[in-house]
């Protein structure tokens, strides 16, 4: 009885989250947006500089008007079965940290405005300074109120199981991180490489300029994946 009441209430979190997650809407239809899924950890080194000096580019060549971007704050962190809390891999603060993004993330639904928050954390990690993780909304000028609310009241625990699901169930499992996933399809030690791919996985007439830079080519064999949805 005790195990069919747990299935249930995964089950009806599972929903509730799936209806959470952001849709990211752009100039292209959806039909031409390639996904790419970064599944990563807030204080991994390793993951800070990809985020920082790699993924931001996005951002900086147009990339991002074809790209759905998911980022998946969860890494190695795991689930102890006595009591169900989060254990991270870097953590406690590192489990805060994912709490607070996976929030921003879903309460804002916006991906300049949560990307902009995990870049400012991210390099704060770099620096080693992510204690002052506070000083990210001042200096972008956005609200925490939203997110802290998250946070506290239970729906970023929720998120962060979705999320942990999401990552435990990647297949091939990940091997080390960041783990990036473009249209299902992993990277592999291929993942600083992601415009390349994205580029290439595009279908679209009107290509962007980071296209035009990178044209499709062949790149190294990726194996797909089996993720828990497609968004």
């Amino acid at each position: 009885m005790a195990s069919t009441k747990l299935v249930l209430s995964f089950i009806i979190t599972f929903f509730f989250i799936f209806l959470l997650l952001p849709s990211h809407a752009a100039s292209h239809s959806d039909s031409q947006m390639v996904n790419l899924s970064v599944y990563y950890e807030a204080l991994s080194p390793s993951c800070a500089t990809f985020i920082v000096q790699n993924l931001a580019r996005i951002f900086d060549d147009d990339l991002i008007t074809i790209t759905n971007l998911r980022m998946v704050p969860w890494g190695n962190a795991r689930v102890n079965k006595t009591d169900s809390t989060t254990i991270c891999q870097n953590g406690r603060d590192e489990c805060f940290l994912h709490k607070i993004q996976a929030c921003a993330i879903n309460v804002w639904n916006d991906v300049d405005k949560y990307y902009a928050l995990i870049h400012c954390i991210e390099f704060l990690v770099i620096e080693g300074r992510h204690s002052d993780w506070q000083s990210c909304f001042n200096s972008l000028g956005l609200s925490e109120k939203t997110i802290l609310e998250c946070s506290n009241n239970g729906t970023g625990a929720k998120i962060q199981a979705f999320y942990g699901y999401e990552t435990a169930h990647l297949d091939p499992p990940h091997m080390f991180l960041p783990w990036v996933v473009v249209n299902n399809k992993s990277l592999g030690k291929d993942y600083r490489n992601f415009t390349t791919y994205i580029c290439n996985e595009y279908k679209g007439k009107v290509q962007p300029d980071a296209c035009k830079l990178h044209p499709p080519d062949n790149v190294s064999s990726i194996k797909e994946q089996n993720p828990v949805h497609p968004v």
